[in-house]
């Protein structure tokens, strides 16, 4: 699978983000049946960037939204990393972390971050970008449950994290 002009586009733009150690460090977890959450970040960041694109909102903070709304850094199977409900509690880790990482995140960012698990966990989006990014988030799991992702060969045509998974 070659890679499309818009893909290199969005690369280019997250491409800081993605060379960070946090980020990085995603690839060390599965997510969805066999996709790290750096795989389904990054898939979850690129649909919500074409999408943006195409509803005329602001790209890069789908992009950038997208990336970081999975960004809680600790084993979602192991109890004691985080109080409660991993549903439930996730998004507040993924914004502190993601707030630490970028101090420049918009409101909007921000919004799409908390609100990403929406109606399921507490916080609801309070703008166009937060409903893209919830919904992109909710496509690319379905597509991952359902292993649609590994037919799409995502994996061929986005780069790879440095970590390896651990569990």
């Amino acid at each position: 699978m070659r890679k499309s002009p818009s893909l290199r586009i969005y690369l280019r733009m997250v491409q800081p983000l993605l060379d960070t150690r946090e980020v990085q460090s995603m690839g060390q977890w599965n997510h969805h049946f066999g996709v790290t959450t750096y795989e389904h970040s990054l898939f979850v960041s690129y649909v919500a960037f074409r999408l943006a694109r195409r509803l005329g909102l602001d790209p890069y903070a789908a992009a950038r939204a997208g990336l970081l709304h999975d960004l809680y850094l600790y084993s979602p199977y192991r109890k004691d990393a985080h109080p409660g409900n991993q549903c439930f509690y996730h998004p507040i880790a993924a914004l502190e972390n993601a707030k630490a990482l970028v101090p420049d995140l918009t409101e909007e960012e921000q919004n799409s971050i908390l609100s990403h698990m929406w109606p399921l966990a507490y916080h609801a989006p309070r703008c166009s970008l937060a409903v893209v990014v919830g919904l992109a988030d909710k496509l690319c799991a379905m597509l991952e449950i359902c292993k649609i992702y590994h037919l799409m060969r995502v994996r061929d045509v986005m780069p790879a994290s440095s970590y390896v998974v651990v569990e």
